[in-house]
């Protein structure tokens, strides 16, 4: 099926049209993935130089050791010179989205910034192994060693163990829920809050949402098909690789996450926060008429991405003062 595009936020339709206007039919419409993130990392623009001090804020780069004997894992953190000296800080820990096969730390490099000077937190933004070259549950592994790795080293990090939330879009959304998961079930759960925001989550892509959203050109259906199959291989999905899969959702962190109106995950989140709901978990959840998949950052100038934002905002907010 495909889109009435006048269904879109208006103040949101030009920022779109001019991102199609540089990449037409969107990142997806490239076929090499090699190439495909080559331009998806081409449209954010972080500084080259994240070794520095930026905006009061200090930005350093960590390799964590993974599970895997002579590999390690690649963490930016963001802590503000203000905290510097603080014995604890509240932390964050941001998992950046690309559909499980494109991004890496500069996707979430404005946001996590902006996490750090707003609300005071240390962030810590994760660089986890893709698919097709790194199939699950490659990306979830990097994602457990990393929460690990804080859990473990929370003193030198000057963070307030009690008070670490989980954050991510899409992709990212859905390594929230699967590292969450996979946390409670192992026993090492220190989270106190999650926010997987409009997370891809279903495998199966078969609600209606799924089929209905073809063509805006930020995330559709082919795309997702493609990503689904990358990231699984020839794997029979699990609830850690597919969360919407999971049958027992409860004793998780108090959640807040929001999807738009017109995102293909629409259904599937509507249909897990329900029953996150009905688990016995404090869930806040929004839907945005007008919004797609990722549309408070393509149009960030909004009216409709402003609220977005301080929603969000104003949800961690209340997480770490609670």
């Amino acid at each position: 099926m495909s889109l009435n595009h006048s269904r879109i936020d208006p103040e949101s339709r030009a920022p779109l049209k001019a991102f199609l206007a540089t990449f037409p039919g969107g990142f997806n419409a490239i076929a090499d993935i090699v190439e495909r993130r080559a331009a998806i990392d081409s449209f954010y623009t972080a500084a080259s130089n994240t070794e520095s001090d930026e905006e009061g804020l200090s930005i350093q780069t960590s390799f964590v050791p993974s599970r895997d004997e002579g590999r390690s894992i690649e963490v930016r953190s963001y802590v503000p010179k203000s905290n510097t000296a603080k014995k604890t800080n509240p932390g964050l820990i941001f998992i950046h989205g690309g559909g499980m096969v494109m991004g890496n730390l500069d996707i979430g490099h404005e946001n996590c910034k902006m996490f750090a000077t707003r609300l005071g937190l240390s962030v810590f933004s994760i660089n986890y192994r893709k698919a097709p070259e790194s199939p699950y549950p490659a990306a979830l592994e990097d994602c457990l060693d990393v929460t690990n790795w804080i859990k473990d080293n929370f003193q030198d990090l000057n963070t307030d163990l009690k008070n670490v939330g989980l954050y991510g879009g899409s992709a990212g959304g859905g390594l929230v829920l699967a590292t969450a998961l996979a946390a409670r079930d192992a026993g090492t759960s220190y989270f106190k809050y999650m926010m997987p925001i409009y997370p891809m989550i279903d495998d199966s892509c078969s609600t209606q949402s799924a089929k209905e959203f073809t063509d805006i050109g930020i995330w559709d259906r082919r795309a997702n098909i493609e990503a689904w199959d990358w990231y699984l291989g020839k794997q029979v999905p699990d609830s850690y690789a597919a969360p919407f899969r999971a049958t027992d959702l409860r004793n998780l962190p108090s959640c807040y996450s929001d999807v738009g109106e017109l995102d293909l995950f629409r259904d599937e989140n509507i249909i897990f926060f329900q029953r996150l709901v009905q688990s016995g978990v404090a869930t806040e959840f929004h839907m945005y008429p007008g919004a797609f998949h990722g549309s408070e950052n393509i149009a960030p100038e909004s009216s409709l991405s402003k609220k977005i934002w301080e929603r969000r905002i104003e949800a961690i907010s209340k997480f770490i003062s609670m």
